[in-house]
């Protein structure tokens, strides 16, 4: 495994970073527990020893199980980052969007980053993941109703404690970084990327490598669609928010099935997946500090973690690079 400093932070992550959200089971169409624990050691074992997760995947279920999954393990061989400001029990902040959590009872997601809710939130974090610190803490998105100031005095209060070793944003622009760096400094973004999905290469790339701040991103086989399983017609479980986007367009799910067709020759003559290449495509791209790839049981864990095994000569980037350049989605 490779380890990347996370900006000018203390900070060492994985350059696979486990990503917990859909073992959290909300919007993902269920997950099983057991092969969830099973997934997060069996990347342990292959050296992935970052996971990123939130409280509002499963409404703490995700954090819960990445505290039942690290039961003795010896807690600075691994690195926990989590989130705050996604809120599903009040009001306050700018509302979000209507969802229904795990059992199929109505929610209301509101994006809330008060200095007390955050130091709330944190304490319960620690708790679910059993943990007295958190290695990134990172507010989840922009709260317009909370100053960017407030939000991260909360953060040097939390660091100050010890209770947080490094602050991070996430769907932050390139000005939302700027202000919450003056309050502390900020070791990364985490905001998505994929090879279909490159917009923050126009501004938010820059920056980051101008300013030596990390980019955690998220999402980097845009929700599995990038590993080549997802083909025209594919029949989704009940729950599933994928069918709602973008990518999953029948047109754009047969574009990108062709696009992968035309690299799949490069994968196969390195023994690896589509999947393992899309993924080791990520971490080479300029900027990009971690890819977080999700795993739902032991096997896709592994075959995540073996992304790194890959290598990628310059003139096969430019290959892949040509084509996808290519690709047009509607």
């Amino acid at each position: 495994m490779e380890y990347r400093q996370l900006g000018e932070s203390n900070v060492k992550v994985s350059a696979i970073t486990f990503g917990a959200w859909a073992i959290g089971g909300w919007m993902w169409g269920g997950a099983e527990r057991k092969d969830a624990r099973e997934a997060i050691r069996a990347s342990i074992d292959k050296g992935v020893t970052s996971i990123d997760t939130a409280p509002i995947y499963g409404q703490g279920t995700s954090e819960e199980i990445v505290g039942e999954a690290l039961e003795g393990i010896q807690r600075d061989k691994v690195q926990l980052l989590t989130k705050f400001g996604m809120t599903w029990e009040g009001t306050k902040g700018t509302f979000g969007f209507s969802s229904t959590d795990n059992s199929g009872k109505a929610i209301d997601i509101y994006k809330y980053a008060g200095k007390e809710s955050v130091i709330r939130e944190c304490e319960e974090s620690l708790r679910r993941m059993k943990t007295d610190y958190i290695d990134l803490y990172q507010i989840h998105w922009p709260d317009a109703t909370t100053p960017i100031e407030e939000t991260f005095e909360a953060l040097l209060r939390l660091q100050e404690q010890g209770k947080i070793l490094a602050a991070g944003v996430c769907n932050y622009n390139a000005e939302q970084m700027k202000q919450a760096d003056a309050v502390i400094k900020l070791a990364s973004n985490q905001v998505p990327f994929s090879m279909v999905e490159r917009s923050i290469e126009k501004e938010l790339v820059p920056y980051c490598i101008e300013n030596n701040k990390g980019i955690l991103a998220y999402s980097p086989l845009q929700r599995g669609i990038l590993t080549g399983k997802i083909k025209p017609g594919h029949k989704f479980e009940a729950g599933d928010h994928r069918p709602t986007t973008k990518f999953y367009q029948p047109d754009n799910i047969a574009r990108i099935n062709a696009f992968l067709g035309l690299i799949k020759p490069l994968a196969e003559s390195k023994n690896a997946t589509l999947a393992q290449l899309v993924i080791r495509w990520t971490i080479e791209r300029p900027g990009i500090t971690v890819a977080l790839v999700g795993a739902r049981d032991a096997n896709q864990a592994i075959q995540n973690a073996k992304a790194i095994d890959i290598k990628l000569a310059p003139e096969e980037i430019d290959f892949i690079n040509k084509h996808l350049y290519a690709l047009s989605l509607v």
